[in-house]
C-alpha cells in the first residue's frame, strides 16, 4: 500500500542488490519485500521465521535468501494455521506469514508477526468484462485489490467481519455470487451457507468464468446421519487442533462443560482415528469444520462440527436448512471459533 511506501527508508528501497533480487520474482506477485525489511531492520529482529501455503512454498527458498531466514514448511491450510509456537521454538523474533489476512490478532500471538498478503496482479478489465452485469464479488486475500479495482463496475464487495471487505475463508463466507480464485475450497464455505444462491468462479489465471455445482443435498444428509449417530454417544473424544491456530481453547472449555476426553492432534485422519478402538463412540473436533463437513464420511465414528455437537446434545434446535459458515464471523454462534470481539 502506498501509505507505507513513505515509511520505507530511500536506503532500502533503491538499494541496487535488493531490488536485483526482487527482480527473480514474478512480477505478478507482490511479496513486499522492501516493508518487509523495513520491519526487519526498525524491529532489531535478528531471525526470521517464513510460513507460506503450499500454493506459495515455491518461493520460501528465494525469500528466505533474500531475508535471511529459516521457512516453517509444515502445511498451512489457512489463517488459522498460524504457527507462532513453531517460530517461538525456532528462537525466531519476527513470523512472517505469506498469503493470509490476520485472524488470530497479533497481541494474543507468542511473537510479533508480520502478515504478507502477496497481492497478486491480474487483468481487471478482462475480469470485469467476464461478468458483464450487476453481481457481488468475493475472493482469496491474494486477489482482493482486484477485486476492489473492479468494484466500480459492480454493486458491492460484502464483509464478514474480521474478514476484508470481499474476503472468504474456507469455513467463513459473507453472501457473494460471484468468487475470484484459481480454487473451489474457499467457494464451498459460500455453496453450503448459501445453496439456494449460483455460484460463479472466476479464474484469474485462465481468464474464465465458470458456474459451480455442489451436493448440498448429499452434504445435508452426511451431516444428519452424523449427528443423529452421535446422540447415541456414551464416551465422547474432544479433539483440540494443534496444526497452528486452529484449536480455540475457549471453545475448548465451552465443550467441556458438557463432556469429552481431550485428545491433542495436528492431523486429523481416518487412519489415525481407528487407533482409539471403540474406546470413543462419538468425536468433535475443535479444529477444522470442514474435516467434517468434507470428509466425515470417511470416519468409522461420528466426527461432528462444534455447531453439530450443540445439535447432538440438544442445546440448539436440530439444523436441516441453511448450514452455517461462521466460524470465524465476529457475528458467528457459540461454537464459533473467533478471536474477535462480539
Amino acid at each position: 500500500p502506498k501509505r507505507f511506501i513513505k515509511q520505507i527508508p530511500e536506503s532500502i528501497l533503491s538499494d541496487p542488490a535488493l531490488n536485483a533480487a526482487i527482480a527473480l520474482l514474478p512480477a505478478a506477485y507482490d511479496f513486499e519485500i522492501h516493508k518487509t525489511v523495513a520491519r526487519l531492520r526498525s524491529s532489531g529482529a535478528r531471525r526470521a521465521a517464513l510460513q507460506l501455503p503450499d500454493g506459495l512454498l515455491m518461493f520460501s527458498l528465494p525469500l528466505a535468501d533474500i531475508l535471511l531466514g529459516s521457512v516453517l514448511a509444515d502445511p498451512t491450510y489457512g489463517a488459522c494455521c498460524l504457527d507462532d509456537f513453531a517460530a517461538s521454538a525456532l528462537s525466531a523474533d519476527l513470523l512472517l506469514h505469506y498469503g493470509h489476512s490476520c485472524l488470530v490478532p497479533v497481541p494474543s500471538s507468542l511473537l510479533p508477526v508480520l502478515y504478507i498478503f502477496v497481492d497478486i496482479k491480474i487483468d481487471v478489465p478482462r475480469l470485469v468484462s467476464s461478468i458483464k452485469s450487476n453481481l457481488a464479488l468475493a475472493g482469496t486475500v491474494q486477489f482482493i485489490s482486484a477485486v476492489h479495482a473492479a468494484k466500480s463496475s459492480l454493486v458491492v464487495v460484502p464483509q464478514a467481519k474480521p474478514l476484508s471487505p470481499g474476503e472468504v475463508l474456507g469455513c467463513t463466507a459473507p453472501t457473494i455470487v460471484v468468487f475470484v480464485a484459481d480454487g473451489r475450497f474457499h467457494l464451498e464455505a459460500f455453496m453450503i451457507a448459501n445453496p439456494g444462491i449460483k455460484a460463479f468462479r472466476y479464474d484469474p489465471f485462465l481468464g474464465v468464468l465458470v458456474l459451480e455445482q455442489y451436493d448440498y443435498e448429499g452434504m445435508k444428509r452426511a451431516r444428519r446421519e452424523a449427528i443423529l449417530a452421535a446422540r447415541k454417544a456414551r464416551n465422547w473424544g474432544v479433539i483440540l487442533g494443534t496444526l497452528g491456530r486452529q484449536g480455540n481453547t475457549r471453545v475448548l472449555d465451552r465443550v467441556m462443560e458438557e463432556r469429552g476426553t481431550v485428545v491433542l492432534m495436528s492431523e486429523i485422519s481416518p487412519a489415525r482415528m481407528m487407533l482409539f478402538g471403540d474406546s470413543v463412540d462419538a468425536w468433535v473436533q475443535i479444529a477444522c469444520p470442514r474435516l467434517s463437513i468434507d470428509w466425515g464420511e470417511g470416519f468409522v465414528k461420528p466426527l461432528l462440527t462444534t455447531f453439530e455437537l450443540e445439535i447432538a446434545l440438544g442445546l440448539i434446535p436440530g439444523w436441516w436448512e441453511d448450514y452455517p459458515m461462521d466460524y470465524y464471523s465476529q457475528d458467528g454462534g457459540n461454537w464459533n471459533s473467533t478471536y474477535a470481539k462480539k
